[in-house]
């Protein structure tokens, strides 16, 4: 078990910024700053995370049947849409990687019969 540092902690900086300070904590030692051992589980039951806007152009039916999915959940559309994302990302990341060869492999093999193809 790590003996406990005894000396002085540094005072936290100020930062102009949320990536200023991001990138401060990427590269120090927490334990230079903070004492942990005195530390408490807290909640943010309102913190939001953070966004950013983009611009997305869907087919319009797609749109449409978007809405009316959201309309029964009775969800705003665009929540609706983050939770498809978000589900399909994540299962995404855990698929294999053996996917990915055999995906990369059929597609290889589809770029080699349109050549033959165009011949």
């Amino acid at each position: 078990m790590p003996k406990p540092r005894s000396h002085q902690r540094k005072p936290i900086p100020s930062f102009r910024s949320e990536r200023e300070e991001r990138e401060f904590w990427e590269t120090h030692d927490t334990t230079d700053y903070l004492d942990w051992s005195k530390g408490r589980i807290v909640r943010f039951p309102n913190l939001k995370p953070t966004t950013t806007t983009i611009s997305l152009r869907l087919p319009t039916p797609l749109l449409a049947d978007l809405k009316a999915l959201a309309n029964k959940r009775d969800v705003p559309y665009q929540s609706l849409l983050k939770v498809f994302v978000a589900e399909r990302v994540a299962a995404e990341q855990r698929l294999p990687s053996k996917r990915s060869q055999r995906a990369g492999g059929r597609a290889a093999q589809n770029r080699r019969t349109l050549r033959a193809g165009s011949r």
